[in-house]
Order: C-alpha cells, then sequence, then structure tokens
C-alpha cells in the first residue's frame, strides 16, 4: 500500500483513507489500484465486518481526476495493452466485495469521488458536503462512473447534474436517498458509528450471503430472480448462524455469531 491511501484497522472495520488532502484527494492510478488492494484484503479478512471509504481532512471526500498538468498516474491516460481501466477495476472490486462498503464522506465529493460515493453500499455525509459531476466544463463527461450514478441518483436529478456540472448538497442527496444520511460535521463520526453498530450486530455469514445476492439479482428478470434467491435462502439456511440466529432467538438472548 502506498501513502497515498491510508490503511487502517479499527476493531472489526476496515478504513481505507485517500490520503492527499493538499491535491484535494484527487485519483489517480495509483490510488485507484491501493483502493482495491485494500478492499481485497479487507475481504480476505474473516475477522473484519466493514470497509469505511473516506478521505483525508475535513473539506473534501474526493475532488475526482486528478487534473493537474503532468499529475503523476492521470486517471485519463489509458494503457492500450491492458484490457480495462485502474477504475473499472476497483468498481468490479467493489461489486465483487461482499463485505458493506461504507463512504464517509467528510466533504466534497466531485466526478469520480461522486461516482465512488455511488459505488459504495452506504453512504453517511456531512451537510453541507458537495455531489456533483463536473466534467462538462472541463470538456468530458461523467462516463465511467455513469452505471453507478444510474443506479442511485434519480434520472431526471442526475441528468440536470451530469449536463449542467452543478452540484447537490448532501442535505438535498439525503432528501434524494443519494447518500443514507446527512448531518453536521460534528455529529459525522457519531452517526459513522451507529451504523457500524447495527451492522455488527447482523449476522456476518447472512449480510455476507446476502449482499452477493442483492448484487447478482439486481440485473435479472423477477423470473430469474425468484429462483435465484429461492436457493440462495436454502444455503443461508444451512450457515452455522442461521442455527445460532434461530437459537438465539428462542432463547431470548443475543446471538453468538461465528460468521460462519
Amino acid at each position: 500500500m502506498d501513502d497515498d491511501v491510508k490503511v487502517e484497522r479499527r476493531g472489526a472495520v476496515r478504513w481505507l483513507t485517500i490520503n492527499r488532502e493538499e491535491r484535494r484527494n484527487a485519483i489517480n492510478q495509483q490510488v485507484l489500484a491501493s483502493l482495491a488492494q485494500g478492499i481485497r484484503d479487507a475481504q480476505a479478512d474473516r475477522e473484519a465486518r466493514a470497509i469505511v471509504l473516506t478521505g483525508a481532512g475535513d473539506k473534501v471526500f474526493s475532488a475526482g481526476a486528478d487534473l493537474k498538468p503532468g499529475a503523476a498516474g492521470d486517471p485519463f491516460q489509458f494503457d492500450p495493452s491492458q484490457p480495462q481501466h485502474p477504475l473499472i477495476e476497483l468498481f468490479k472490486v467493489m461489486e465483487a466485495c461482499n463485505l458493506p462498503i461504507i463512504a464517509r464522506v467528510n466533504g466534497h465529493a466531485l466526478g469520480g469521488g461522486f461516482g465512488l460515493v455511488c459505488a459504495c453500499d452506504l453512504a453517511v455525509a456531512v451537510e453541507e458536503a458537495r455531489l456533483g459531476t463536473p466534467e462538462v466544463r472541463v470538456g468530458v463527461f461523467p462516463a465511467m462512473i455513469l452505471p453507478y450514478l444510474l443506479r442511485v441518483v434519480p434520472r431526471r436529478v442526475l441528468l440536470e447534474m451530469c449536463i449542467t456540472g452543478e452540484p447537490i448538497t448532501a442535505k438535498q442527496g439525503a432528501l434524494l436517498h443519494i447518500v443514507n444520511a446527512a448531518v453536521a460535521p460534528d455529529q459525522l463520526d457519531l452517526k459513522l458509528s451507529q451504523l457500524l453498530e447495527r451492522i455488527e450486530l447482523g449476522s456476518p455469514s447472512a449480510i455476507r450471503l446476502g449482499k452477493h445476492g442483492f448484487h447478482a439479482v439486481q440485473d435479472m428478470t423477477i423470473a430469474q430472480a425468484l429462483e435465484f434467491m429461492q436457493m440462495l435462502l436454502q444455503q443461508i439456511a444451512r450457515t452455522e448462524d442461521a442455527r445460532e440466529g434461530m437459537r438465539a432467538f428462542n432463547e431470548r438472548r443475543p446471538a453468538r455469531w461465528s460468521g460462519r
């Protein structure tokens, strides 16, 4: 892992922090590769329960692609010998991750930074953080992040954001369900902690298999999804966690999860 992404383990939670505060936590190829590796490492850790993705400082989550002339690892530069862009590789890693990924939006999330927020499973934000896609104002379009924006942002809101480049606040985003909560800056970590505590109350195996199923069925037809989910439920019901959960419910005690 490089210095541009700080990796921490806080109890059962892996924290990944884009650590380029002097560059407004802008994204380059090294940041993308390090985030992808951090998520892979967290998923390989059987004790991990969640991943938090955030930015250094208290002003910017990420301003998106590093557009400064001569920026190392310019994310708009493509290697024609490679089958896919590092951002697409990161998105695929996030999509395959069965741990909940929570965006801690500590400040503005613009362009690719907003794409990262939308690719996370959950998001809590400071209410005045700006969320937006200003790419048209530098002559491009939010193409690679668009698949995730379409899944999270209402269509007409998204079209206005993409066509005009105008951002919205996280407070507005909460009303539109783009983020799960928007709070005052001094309440951000409290809100995040409350969310993580609730996640840790649940069965690790149920969350892991459930998130896998959620991602699998989102592009299926209804008929395909029903067939898939009835089989998945049988798999979940055979886990140690499911048996323990039933025992704990009937014995009226907290469950002791094994994650198996």
